[in-house]
């Protein structure tokens, strides 16, 4: 069996699984990454998995992702949350890491809302700070679209001009204004493989690309959701702010604290977030038809 055989009957595999198992397939993922897994808790869940048991998903070996794929209702609203992601530090590729967001797209989910946590690169953001992508740097050398294209998933060489949507980025700040949140900005987010994190030099080169906060995911499942036509917003949780010229040792507990600090207000943002958007109150595909396979 070729590779390419290979991953496509993991994907269909996985896609029948879920599409018996799942009482209602919500319009809306939400995916929360390190110390933010929280959120999971007031989810009236209709249905939960691990990640184990599902087939062909990867499986989390970071303590902090709790590794469950949660079916039900936040504040009234159907969604589907992610506890927990994957990693291209953990060994997998930007394809295994992206895997459930394949499945997804394909499930039919139109909108993934991405949490996570990243060190802040420019100076003007305070820590706990929550930051909107509005671009990116993918800086892991390793693209989950990589290898034969499946047309019906999406086109081969997908448009990222406007790789987030202007749409969902002025919803989230007018509901971050709604919910008095003073604390979030736009920026731009760079991708490294890790798990080793940034010495001086690479903090200044980071800083002279343009990108304001640093980490070690998401960008896989960003690309093949915008591959597969789905709505993307993400958000990352400002753990600390880096300064090349006089680095302090960077502490995972202490990214986790800084994370969980902040969670009940991005909790309110994103509870905010999704129920105007299953109000409708946001334009579909981000206002960019031209990035979505049609």
């Amino acid at each position: 069996m070729t590779e390419k055989n290979h991953y496509f009957e993991h994907v269909d595999e996985c896609v029948g699984f879920l599409r018996d198992r799942l009482p209602f397939i919500p319009s809306i993922v939400i995916q929360l990454g390190t110390g933010l897994g929280g959120l999971a808790g007031q989810v009236q869940a209709a249905l939960t998995l691990s990640y184990g048991e599902i087939p062909n998903f990867p499986t989390s070996t970071v303590s902090s992702h709790q590794g469950n794929l949660i079916v039900g209702h936040l504040h009234g609203i159907p969604v589907i949350i992610l506890q927990g992601r994957f990693h291209c530090y953990e060994g997998y590729t930007s394809k295994e890491v992206a895997f459930p967001i394949r499945v997804l797209s394909l499930l039919g989910v139109r909108t993934l809302i991405l949490t996570n946590a990243a060190g802040g690169l420019n100076p003007a953001i305070a820590p706990g700070s929550i930051m909107i992508f509005r671009d990116h740097l993918n800086l892991l050398g390793d693209n989950p679209l990589r290898g034969p294209n499946v047309e019906s998933w999406g086109p081969r060489f997908p448009d990222f001009s406007v790789p987030y949507g202007p749409a969902l980025i002025a919803l989230a700040q007018e509901c971050a204004r709604a919910c008095k949140l003073d604390r979030v900005i736009t920026g731009v987010y760079a991708c490294i493989p890790g798990p080793s994190l940034e010495t001086p030099a690479e903090t200044r080169w980071l800083r002279a690309c343009g990108a304001d906060a640093v980490g070690m995911s998401s960008i896989p499942e960003i690309i093949v959701a915008r591959h597969g036509g789905m709505d993307v917003l993400a958000l990352s949780v400002i753990s600390n702010v880096n300064d090349p010229e006089r680095m302090q040792p960077i502490i995972l507990e202490e990214i986790i604290a800084a994370a969980i600090a902040v969670q009940p207000q991005l909790e309110h943002l994103i509870g905010e977030i999704i129920r105007r958007i299953h109000a409708g109150n946001t334009t579909t595909l981000d206002d960019n038809a031209a990035s979505s396979p049609g």
